[in-house]
């Protein structure tokens, strides 16, 4: 076989059907859109259009609301840092800035919150914006201290 030989299967390629191109195509004249009418010509835009009724999207309910001025966390889990410890990426003291240097974080958003996910077992000192209580617990377990340096808000209570 050479290189001027080869063709796909048969069957395998289909010719696309040309549309528009006269009666004897069977998709000729007005090519497959019906007669007159909006979505007969070119440009038509009617994704939520309901003939004038008030579109289902506009009549459901809608829900929540999206806080503009919510604080978003680079999350990292105490077993990944252990892992970046016992690789050598991370020493004993640990910051912000040490975890984005290591690769451990890609950005550090609006702080760094340390999760309990994983075991540590060396002792450290970590300085980060948040950690939730479990993640505290097992550092001071394993002989280590935490630091968070954004205070959590005080809940209202009415």
């Amino acid at each position: 076989m050479k290189l001027n030989e080869l063709r796909d299967n048969d069957g395998a390629a289909k010719k696309a059907k040309r549309i528009g191109r006269g009666p004897g195509s069977g998709k000729g004249k007005t090519a497959g859109r019906g007669i007159k009418g909006q979505k007969s010509r070119s440009g038509v835009a009617i994704k939520g259009y309901e003939g004038g009724q008030m579109p289902l999207y506009q009549r459901l309910p809608k829900r929540g609301f999206n806080n503009i001025n919510r604080k978003e966390h680079a999350v990292v889990n105490l077993g990944l840092i252990q892992k970046f410890i016992d690789a050598g990426k991370l020493g004993a003291e640990i910051t912000e800035t040490e975890l984005l240097d290591s690769g451990l974080i890609r950005r550090r958003k609006d702080g760094i919150r340390l999760l309990a996910k994983g075991e540590i077992t060396t002792a450290v000192k970590i300085t980060v914006a948040g950690a939730s209580a479990g993640a505290i617990e097992a550092v001071e377990k394993a002989g280590g201290s935490v630091t968070v340096t954004q205070p959590k808000k005080e809940s209202s209570e009415a």
